[in-house]
């Protein structure tokens, strides 16, 4: 089936997932856990044939190293062997893997969430006592001081998922590294959901989703023909399952704010 495809893989586990802090813009290196998750999907995607045509990243660290180890699936020849481009257009494919060139998108950031980046819970409690007691009673969305909205946030995440339907076409295969808030928004935007729904988002957790991208614009009855849209993986984290420290990490990950 020639159709667009769309991989979402949540950033491998930072130095900020260990230390149990609200993360958001502020820049944290991979744990020594998270390079040893991002190769051993790199791996599976290697095992599986899974070559990405185009490899987009949040800009923040985490997502960054992420992608760099990811973007070393499959040597150049690989790449254009199921690209269809001609061997002899890639010197030296053949000799030594190239790794894919990877576009930073501001648009597939954390959630910037202002005066809380960086802390701890405990921390937070500390220093805002008011606020952190608001968000623990209310599950209304409460503003925090100097973070975006929102509305903010679900602006950009349906402007990316824009910008890549624009930019792409059937055949092309799209590995986009992010984080969990902003995934959830993505994926609603993609799914052309009115709301956002909240779901579990695992350190490289995979969300494969096929379009067919010659179909995209069509009024109904194509837009119900489930057939042309598919949810292929969804916070698929099978690559881990022999990883027993990695699996306590999803445990305690999804206890505490991306």
């Amino acid at each position: 089936m020639n159709v667009l495809k769309f991989l979402f893989v949540r950033h491998a586990e930072s130095v900020g997932n260990v230390q149990r802090r609200m993360q958001g813009w502020g820049e944290f290196d991979l744990s020594e856990q998270g390079r040893s998750q991002a190769q051993t999907l790199a791996q599976t995607l290697e095992q599986e044939s899974w070559y990405p045509s185009h490899c987009y990243a949040s800009p923040l660290l985490r997502a960054v190293q992420t992608a760099q180890i990811l973007a070393r699936v499959g040597s150049a020849l690989d790449r254009a062997a199921h690209s269809g481009i001609a061997q002899s257009a890639i010197p030296g494919a053949s000799v030594s893997p190239s790794p894919l060139p990877i576009t930073l998108m501001d648009d597939l950031a954390e959630h910037q969430n202002g005066v809380l980046q960086g802390l701890t819970w405990v921390e937070a409690k500390a220093r805002y006592p008011a606020l952190t007691a608001q968000l623990e009673t209310s599950i209304d969305w409460i503003p925090i001081p100097n973070a975006e909205t929102l509305e903010q946030g679900r602006s950009r995440a349906q402007r990316c998922i824009a910008t890549l339907l624009n930019q792409h076409q059937n055949g092309d295969r799209l590995l986009i590294v992010t984080h969990g808030w902003i995934l959830q928004h993505l994926i609603a935007s993609l799914l052309g959901c009115d709301r956002t729904w909240q779901f579990p988002t695992d350190n490289t957790a995979r969300f494969e989703l096929w379009i067919d991208r010659d179909r995209w614009d069509d009024s109904p009855p194509a837009q119900w023909n489930s057939s042309l849209w598919q949810i292929r993986r969804f916070n698929d984290t099978q690559h881990l399952q022999n990883h027993p420290k990695s699996l306590q990490s999803i445990q305690n990950s999804r206890q505490v704010t991306l």
